[in-house]
């Protein structure tokens, strides 16, 4: 089982990223996708879990109208594309899957993909 983020990098502040998160070892139909952030100092906190239909609650309210999820069953990646990139979205970002809901608990994770947002 893999979960591999990849896209991170640096980005000035009003910039944009896409993330990416590929999955193996299981069927991605079957799994909703969660996206965690935890920035230097702080506990991770959840972004965003998207259902196998394809619906996405944002937990965080900084993402809301900023971050948008891409589920794309067919190649088994997801993807998050933030937009408008504040300093405070400085942070490592992984995504993790469950057979449940994000809320319940994730059963796998990425090693997540280091974001950092300067200006």
């Amino acid at each position: 089982v893999q979960l591999v983020e990849s896209g991170g990098g640096s980005a000035q502040a009003g910039g944009s990223l896409r993330l990416s998160c590929a999955v193996s070892g299981f069927t991605f139909d079957d799994y909703a996708i969660g996206w965690f952030r935890q920035a230097p100092g702080k506990e991770r906190e959840g972004v965003s879990c998207t259902t196998t239909g394809g619906s996405t609650e944002f937990f965080l309210d900084a993402a809301k109208g900023r971050f948008t999820i891409v589920r794309d069953n067919a190649k088994n990646t997801q993807y998050l594309q933030m937009n408008n990139l504040k300093p405070e979205d400085t942070a490592v970002y992984y995504c993790a899957a469950t057979s449940t809901w994000c809320g319940y608990g994730m059963d796998y994770w990425g090693k997540g993909t280091p974001v950092t947002v300067s200006g």
